[in-house]
């Protein structure tokens, strides 16, 4: 767990880094590292707050591809995509803040698990979009229903079927980061939010986060549930074989609606 992910602790808050070089790409093993680490986290009266950010030079540039050439069936795609759905779900409902530290990009999953966190704070060039169509295939860890939320349904959509992603300065005008700053400032700005936090009564904060989970509309779970069922079936189609190729190979995708 070491290798994925590192975890510090200082004055209440809990500091989750991302460090997966070159892209922080988010395998299996690392969403269980993840899941292992708030495990841990989750009834330690010390910590109040939790962070996560990257090493090196992104938040995390989406999902392990390569990864997704040893799985073979619908089923085993559908099932990755519930076993990043479900560690979501536990973030944004978690009993302590999470927030998100972002540079160089969060792309894919990354964006998605950065949606998932209750805050986020972006550097201003960051890149921040969900370009799974470029690739044939549609998100997977409930991005196509959290995005909505935040950006509304146009540009969502607009993010979604461009793959164009936008940047950490546009991320804030369109609602879906909190605040941008400076490469050199992002660290310590987030760091002295979170020990602000930290020291509000945990009660408090807990019954608060539980409240705001509250605006998700009645449908949320069931659009979460088709977006699994839809990614397994892209992913074995003609068209989402042939985007994984494409991929690997470095190469434009030609993609016949298969």
């Amino acid at each position: 767990m070491g290798e994925l992910l590192r975890l510090e602790k200082e004055q209440g808050v809990a500091t989750i880094i991302f460090d997966r070089p070159p892209a922080n790409a988010l395998a299996s093993s690392v969403l269980l590292a993840l899941a292992e680490h708030l495990n841990s986290i989750e009834n330690d009266e010390e910590v109040r707050v939790i962070v996560i950010r990257g090493e090196g030079r992104f938040f995390s540039a989406g999902a392990d591809i390569k990864e997704f050439t040893t799985i073979e069936s619908k089923e085993g795609f559908s099932n990755l995509a519930r076993q990043g759905q479900q560690l979501f779900e536990r973030m944004e409902t978690f009993s302590k803040p999470i927030i998100a530290a972002i540079h160089g990009a969060a792309l894919g999953g990354g964006l998605e698990l950065a949606m998932a966190c209750h805050m986020r704070f972006v550097t201003k060039t960051a890149k921040l979009g969900l370009p799974e169509l470029q690739l044939g295939l549609v998100p997977g860890f409930a991005g196509s229903q959290r995005l909505p939320r935040y950006v509304g349904m146009a540009k969502a959509t607009e993010m979604l079927l461009t793959s164009d992603p936008i940047t950490g300065e546009e991320a804030v005008k369109w609602g879906l980061a909190n605040a941008a700053l400076e490469e050199d400032q992002l660290v310590e700005y987030v760091s002295k939010i979170a020990r602000k936090i930290a020291l509000k009564g945990p009660l408090a904060v807990k019954h608060t986060l539980n409240l705001v989970n509250y605006s998700k509309h009645e449908r949320y779970a069931e659009g979460v549930e088709q977006e699994a069922d839809a990614f397994g079936k892209v992913f074995v189609s003609e068209d989402g074989q042939e985007g994984i190729k494409a991929f690997i190979e470095k190469r434009q995708p030609v993609f016949k609606g298969k």
